[in-house]
């Protein structure tokens, strides 16, 4: 195989976008087991005390993700997430005004392998989403196996990533009556597996819960649609059927992850890699859908919610696929 170089003389922000990029992309599929790794390894040597006093704070601090968690805005507005919103680039789109004095739960589509879109735009302040919805505050939400990890949890708190549970997500909208944006990937885990380049396949016919939620707490819905997010990363072919698939839904069961087999492009070639590939990804968000408080929702009062919510998703993607790069003739496929 061809191996595509990369030049040697880069301009000194690419190769910034490239650093960021990378810490990035290192953080997301690396830094949890080494974190895992170097708590029980400290135990065992003379710097046994720092393990010791984490777990003393861990225990202290036990439930701090699951109500709010522990945003750090200093770090969420570092100039170095800039050098990664402009890697590939990414752009935040307003459709329409979100009124800070309601709570809303936003609806991210598509998942893409490492969610891309969804960091850049509402865990970090790299795209203006402050200045775009002023008086919110978004919490982006994240399976709640990776706030078992010894000092990664700290580190994602810092983002404003709070456990996917329920109670984790609900906290936050219970906590005030305006002004927070509760952000869901709502294929998870099982729709990373779906996503391929050029398919529009969206993990969202049976997906309710985060409908319920809404409905309990009177917040408003808002779908969002990050155009390019399937097409940063190449995978592996793993339709339904095969052996490969078969073996990563166990595994998804099992452990609570998927492992999609992707890649893409490495840090000083073209040819092969981990590094996300430079597209575009635009991340259009909708117009909000007006949310009644009802406690104890009906089975057709949800339906009916359901799929006024996914009529909305659709009718976003249709009205702004082609400004994207998206065949006319395409639409979205609802699994």
């Amino acid at each position: 195989m061809k191996i595509d170089f990369a030049p040697l003389q880069l301009p000194l922000h690419r190769r910034l976008q490239t650093a960021v990029v990378l810490f990035w992309v290192f953080s997301f599929l690396a830094l949890a087991p080494i974190c895992i790794f170097l708590f029980f390894f400290l135990l065992f040597t003379r710097y046994w005390l720092i393990s010791v006093l984490y777990a003393v704070w861990w225990y202290i601090d036990y439930d701090t993700p699951s109500r709010g968690g522990r945003r750090v805005p200093f770090l969420c507005s570092l100039k170095m997430w800039n050098h990664m919103r402009d890697y590939f680039p990414i752009k935040l789109v307003k459709t329409a005004d979100l009124d800070s004095r309601h709570n809303y739960v936003m609806g991210f589509h598509p998942h893409g392998v490492l969610v891309a879109g969804a960091f850049t735009n509402f865990c970090v302040y790299a795209t203006g989403f402050r200045q775009l919805f002023p008086g919110l505050t978004t919490y982006m939400l994240m399976l709640p196996l990776w706030f078992r990890s010894p000092f990664f949890r700290d580190y994602v708190m810092c983002a404003g990533l709070i456990p996917s549970d329920k109670k984790s997500a609900s906290y936050p909208l219970q906590l005030r009556r305006g002004g927070t944006a509760v952000v869901i990937a709502v294929g998870g885990a099982p729709e990373a597996l779906n996503a391929h380049p050029g398919t529009f396949n969206v993990l969202l016919a049976k997906k309710k819960g985060f409908i319920k939620m809404a409905m309990e707490q009177g917040a408003h819905l808002v779908p969002v649609f990050s155009f390019g997010e399937n097409e940063v990363f190449d995978q592996v072919e793993n339709s339904r059927g095969t052996w490969l698939r078969w073996t990563q839904e166990r595994l998804q069961g099992f452990m609570g992850i998927s492992l999609p087999l992707f890649h893409a492009r490495g840090i000083f070639q073209y040819s092969f890699g981990l590094m996300p590939y430079r597209k575009p990804i635009h991340t259009v968000v909708g117009r909000p859908i007006k949310v009644p408080r009802n406690p104890k929702p009906t089975l057709e009062e949800l339906d009916a919610l359901h799929q006024h919510y996914m009529d909305e998703l659709s009718n976003l993607f249709e009205m702004h696929k082609t400004n994207y790069g998206v065949d006319v003739d395409v639409h979205l496929n609802f699994v």
